[in-house]
């Protein structure tokens, strides 16, 4: 009879031990998840203000200059396509964030045009208006890259908790995924030229 009882003991302790690795792992890789989401989000809204300033910009720009329509075009459509492509912050794949970098870069590209070809106008560069733009749109950018560094800070560590043995079996049992970190577009790591030319 005593052995079945520390039988019966060895089994619960395993058990409750089990329950409690489980436990400890779910609710780890809940709060690491979400804290990539919410610094997601932080990347989003990032974009949300570049998008909400280009539409000023381009007014202003509009109002200023006799413009080249093709450049306002190309920036006006490129906005219109980075607003359209969204990700679920849940479950962010390869795939989800090359497309939405896809669309953000050539937005990042039209309004780089923009800023280039705004160099013939004198009357525009003294606008305070535009002046202010500008440097709101730097601005931005730099928030962006500091949310997409933030949001690969949290992915490091709830891709590393997901994928060490033995989380990684618990993981596919309740389905966590790992998340993709935001990688440099093709060709960033060369400087891009710069041509002031405009003959």
């Amino acid at each position: 009879m005593k052995k079945w009882l520390i039988a019966l003991g060895i089994i619960l302790v395993l058990a409750f031990g089990l329950y409690r690795w489980a436990v400890n792992f779910n609710n780890t890789a809940i709060e690491l998840k979400e804290s990539s989401t919410q610094n997601w989000a932080n990347v989003e809204s990032a974009y949300q203000r570049r998008n909400d300033l280009i539409g000023n910009l381009v007014k202003t720009v509009q109002g200023a200059a006799d413009f080249e329509k093709n450049t306002l075009t190309d920036v006006i459509e490129a906005r219109a396509k980075a607003t359209s492509v969204s990700i679920d912050p849940t479950n962010i794949t390869p795939e989800q964030l090359a497309k939405f970098n896809e669309v953000q870069g050539g937005l990042s590209g039209a309004l780089k045009s923009l800023l280039v070809t705004v160099e013939r106008y004198p009357e525009l560069k003294a606008n305070q208006n535009f002046l202010e733009l500008q440097a709101q749109l730097e601005g931005t950018e730099n928030r962006i890259n500091v949310e997409r560094n933030r949001f690969n800070e949290t992915v490091m560590p709830y891709n590393k908790h997901i994928k060490i043995f033995p989380n990684s079996i618990l993981a596919g049992v309740f389905d966590f995924k790992e998340l993709a970190y935001f990688k440099a577009d093709a060709g960033a790591e060369k400087a891009p030229e710069v041509n002031f030319e405009f003959n």
